[in-house]
């Protein structure tokens, strides 16, 4: 066949497939993808494709079928497969032990988009399964604890519509640790080492074991008696592995130390500590995990604690890891935020320019766009980096439908506006709330020869000496000395006179506005009238600037957060 009859035979299958109505682009990905020597002349592709759709639509039903047969019936042709939604399945879930979860944060300040990742993930397996899941606060390193953290996570997942079936703090349970630390003792699978940390690391680095580790349960258990009264780095209880382990890390790693600092919650009851991979084991089993999420960056420590639950015998949970999630001009790290709030450089933990849970939240980032964000990054092992536009993205789908629509002017100018006729020296515009939903009522901008309008708009119209037109309303001329001249009234007038379409703010009863940008800084300005109906929480569509959150209403002023375009 010739290209004509080709792509007459690409539309009369399309035609068939789509209730007898062909699409131009869909053939023209048709012909592209069968036969890529017609990818070299697109253009006539695209014409004939154009005529022959034109064509196909014009035949009816029985015509299309009875052409098509003609050539041969329909044209075999792969269509993409949709990817499947949602997260794939857990692997070995028991129907009788059903699946449990838990999600385990260490409280050194609130938590950030990545924990986000890990609590929404934890989430939407309990929800997919009905399943258990566990808040789990992991306090066992004095240094890493910091007192506001506690109340500040239950805060955060709350707000993330997390509501966990069982809070636990492992501060609270040091007993359970040091019971299991004399069982480990007691079956050989532990000992108690008093080698300095750089003799170990060598003698580990070359395979070998350290003399310790030859020590008989008696003498062990001795020393463990002894432990709380040593000197921090005196002693440490290890976990046997393998000695000769590729990886240097898991080779006896450390499940007991004496850390000489108070901690925030327990103050001084205690000095030997255990570290994570022993008491997250010991905790995962007691408290019946079937499947651990986690980031790939704990693939070791999953190695580790695999050899401890050989030790005492217990099934192994299931470990799901996933890759690292990295975000574009964003401050992740808990660390340097506290810092910078600390020094001043940032308000807060809900500073706009941080990535907490609190700083996105204060933003008018819905919850529903981190799921969405997060269920569709999946668990998949592959690192992802996530920028803003993705979740504003997201955000805007959510908001969209819910905002009401106000006018505010930034940086505002006011114009008086000369020679209007009589019928708009007062004249008051009803807009909708929002354009799709009319029953939500109207907003009134009264106007009165008077208006704010943005200062650069003020400052093009200036320089160009084209007119404005104050959206709805009329059109003006801009002139020195922030006045104005009535030019005309229509939008058509307006566009033939290439008329920039702005909004405005009648100067009679305007609101004050400041609107907090995600870089911190401030725009003032007015808002119209009609927002003195708002209330602490509301999204709101500033007509082009943006969509904004109130955080705040005082007697004169209406304080908003920047959410996103």
């Amino acid at each position: 066949m010739d290209i004509e009859e080709t792509i007459y035979k690409y539309a009369l299958t399309n035609a068939i497939e789509h209730s007898n109505q062909c699409q131009t682009g869909s053939v023209i990905g048709m012909v592209m993808s069968k036969n890529p020597e017609m990818r070299k002349d697109p253009k006539t592709v695209s014409q004939i494709a154009g005529q022959m759709t034109a064509k196909v639509n014009k035949m009816t039903p029985e015509e299309q079928q009875s052409e098509l047969e003609k050539y041969g019936g329909a044209e075999e042709h792969k269509r993409t497969p949709e990817k499947p939604k949602g997260l794939p399945d857990l692997e070995n879930v028991d129907e009788k032990k059903g699946v449990v979860l838990r999600f385990a944060p260490n409280p050194s300040g609130p938590l950030h988009i990545g924990h986000a990742r890990a609590a929404i993930l934890n989430k939407l397996y309990q929800e997919k399964y009905d399943g258990k899941l566990i808040l789990r606060i992991e306090d066992t390193d004095p240094k890493r604890v910091e007192p506001d953290a506690y109340d500040a996570i239950v805060e955060d997942i709350n707000w993330l519509g997390i509501n966990p079936d069982e809070i636990h703090k492992q501060s609270d349970r040091m007993q359970i640790y040091y019971d299991y630390a004399k069982k480990a003792i007691e079956i050989g699978a532990a000992y108690m080492c008093t080698c300095d940390g750089a003799t170990f690391k060598e003698l580990k680095d070359n395979c070998q074991a350290c003399p310790c580790r030859d020590n008989t349960v008696e003498e062990n258990l001795k020393l463990w008696d002894e432990f709380e009264n040593m000197k921090e780095g005196e002693a440490v209880l290890r976990i046997k592995t393998d000695i000769n382990h590729k990886n240097p890390a898991i080779r006896d790693w450390v499940a007991m130390r004496i850390v000489d600092q108070a901690h925030p919650r327990m103050g001084n009851e205690y000095r030997i500590y255990p570290m994570m991979n022993f008491s997250v084991t010991v905790d995962d089993h007691l408290m019946g995990l079937t499947h651990v999420l986690r980031g790939k960056d704990h693939l070791a420590n999953s190695e580790k604690q695999a050899y401890l639950y050989d030790h005492f015998g217990w099934d192994i949970p299931e470990f799901i890891h996933y890759g690292r999630l990295k975000m574009d001009d964003v401050e992740l790290s808990t660390s340097k935020a506290r810092a910078g709030i600390e020094d001043g450089t940032y308000t807060g933990w809900d500073d706009p320019r941080l990535g907490t849970i609190r700083a996105i939240a204060r933003r008018g980032i819905d919850k529903e766009a981190l799921y969405a964000l997060i269920e569709e990054i999946g668990t998949k092992q592959a690192d992802a980096t996530v920028s803003w536009k993705k979740v504003y993205g997201l955000n805007r789908n959510i908001i969209e439908e819910e905002a009401n629509r106000y006018f505010f002017i930034p940086n505002p100018v006011m114009v008086d506006v000369e020679d209007i006729p009589d019928e708009f020296k007062t004249y008051t515009l009803e807009r909708e709330l929002h354009y799709n939903e009319p029953d939500r009522g109207m907003r009134h901008l009264k106007f009165d020869q008077k208006a704010y309008i943005p200062q650069d708009d003020y400052d093009k119209a200036l320089k160009s000496q084209k007119p404005l037109r104050l959206m709805d309303l009329i059109n003006i001329d801009i002139t020195e000395d922030e006045k104005a001249i009535y030019n005309s009234n229509t939008l058509e007038d307006a566009q033939k006179q290439k008329a920039s379409i702005i909004q405005w703010v009648p100067t009679q009863d305007a609101i004050k506005a400041t609107i907090i940008m995600p870089d911190n800084t401030k725009v003032d300005g007015y808002i119209e009238n009609d927002a003195k109906d708002l209330k602490v929480d509301d999204i709101v569509q500033l007509e082009r600037f943006g969509f904004a959150r109130v955080d705040n209403l005082d007697d004169d002023t209406i304080t908003f957060y920047y959410t996103h375009n």
